[in-house]
């Protein structure tokens, strides 16, 4: 199989330089990095890519079965890493994709070095202490309406996801993102993201790990973000200044620079 092909992957920058493996988000692609990509590019070697059924990979390669669960995805990216040869690589991911990147660096630590968690949350579901920023309830109310009108969902949430109201043309992006999911795919997407407890793998990152939070996020709230923190030893915890749960697109520069001064520091 043309990995390559499959999950649309497109390599920029130097290759004598560090891979950073930038991974989106559930309802989105590779094109909601395009904004911080060009700045990383000047020094790194930038990989990005869709996963299968997202973006302009290959839908016919999408099987259920295999993405139902965080390691699915996760398979995704060490597929990639492994066509490309790529090692130490940095993970970048954007909410799910953080926990991903913990299946995947602990799948195959050699290709992961380093870890970028992005709005991460282990778990969206309140717990005696713990907050997820949702209730159990909450959840199964998003997932059902999701399923049932999977386009005025996306309508509707999308700009409560993507915050800034004063910018609506952001979460008209990331409406327009969502609605070009197909629907099959969005629905196990979107179970696999929020109805995964991965708060447990938390206790298996031994490497350098950046968790970046926003000072507003209704889907991660701050919590989330120290709770991260916390959870791994030697970790460093920057919140940006940013509001809503897709900072790369609402602030480009200050994610970039914190990804940047991260990685020149460790």
């Amino acid at each position: 199989m043309d990995i390559l092909r499959r999950n649309n992957v497109r390599v920029m920058g130097p290759e004598t330089g560090r891979p950073l493996v930038l991974a989106h988000g559930f309802g989105c692609d590779q094109n909601l990095w395009r904004l911080v990509a060009p700045g990383l590019a000047e020094h790194y070697r930038v990989v990005l890519f869709d996963y299968v059924g997202s973006g302009r990979s290959d839908l016919a390669a999408w099987r259920e079965e295999r993405y139902t669960t965080l390691d699915g995805y996760a398979q995704d990216v060490l597929d990639v890493c492994e066509e490309l040869d790529l090692r130490d690589a940095v993970l970048v991911g954007h909410s799910v994709s953080a926990m991903v990147g913990v299946r995947a660096a602990a799948a195959a630590p050699g290709r992961i070095g380093t870890l970028v968690m992005v709005c991460p949350s282990p778990s969206y579901i309140d717990e005696e202490g713990y907050r997820g920023g949702f209730s159990a309830a909450d959840i199964e109310e998003l997932l059902d309406s999701l399923e049932a009108n999977y386009l005025g969902w996306s309508a509707t949430m999308a700009p409560v996801i993507m915050g800034n109201p004063d910018r609506p043309e952001l979460g008209e992006e990331l409406t327009t993102s969502f609605c070009a999911t197909d629907p099959e795919v969005a629905r196990v997407f979107a179970r696999t993201t929020f109805l995964s407890d991965a708060r447990q793998d938390l206790k298996t990152v031994t490497v350098p790990t950046l968790i970046l939070d926003c000072e507003q996020d209704a889907i991660a709230p701050r919590e989330v973000g120290a709770y991260v923190h916390a959870a791994i030893p030697g970790s460093r915890l920057v919140t940006l200044p940013a509001i809503g749960h897709c900072p790369q697109l609402s602030a480009p520069q200050a994610t970039a620079d914190a990804v940047t001064a991260f990685l020149e520091a460790s």
